[in-house]
């Protein structure tokens, strides 16, 4: 369905929450390196259920690699320096949906680069920092689903 990318993710339990939505929505996850955890800590195994052998996971040495991997598809960078909601998006299937490490947020290096489609904001109130990264991917993802409207999606569960 759609491509969640968390760009050298740092806490495991929003890692291990990804790995389940992307398991329940048909996503695929990348994580890019370097991590800041390994896959045998007990947060990720919680937070990620039983749905590890579910997800399409894939684990990339750079950006550079993750490119590689999702070339011919929109990328949308999501961060907080940008005025560009991601309401205002019309997604297709196969989009990437790109996230920053708690807690900075993705580089500017990273959100300018020319594979970048556009960076896109999830509002919230203002002088607060920012969403948990697990929360934000689940936002963005479900925005993009309803939008074609949750194809593949079982009518109960």
């Amino acid at each position: 369905m759609f491509h969640i990318v968390f760009f050298e993710p740092r806490i495991p339990g929003n890692t291990g929450a990804a790995i389940r939505l992307a398991a329940c929505t048909g996503s695929t996850l990348h994580l890019v390196e370097p991590l800041g955890f390994n896959f045998s800590d007990a947060h990720l195994k919680r937070a990620g259920l039983d749905y590890h052998d579910l997800a399409d996971l894939r684990i990339h040495k750079d950006f550079d690699a993750l490119l590689a991997d999702v070339a011919g598809n929109r990328i949308f960078a999501f961060t907080g320096h940008t005025e560009n909601s991601f309401a205002n998006v019309s997604y297709q299937e196969g989009d990437v949906l790109l996230f920053g490490p708690e807690p900075t947020g993705l580089p500017a290096s990273v959100v300018a680069h020319p594979a970048i489609e556009k960076a896109l904001r999830i509002p919230m109130m203002p002088h607060l920092r920012s969403l948990n990264l697990a929360n934000s991917a689940s936002i963005a993802v479900y925005e993009a689903w309803r939008q074609l409207d949750y194809a593949g999606a079982s009518v109960i569960s």
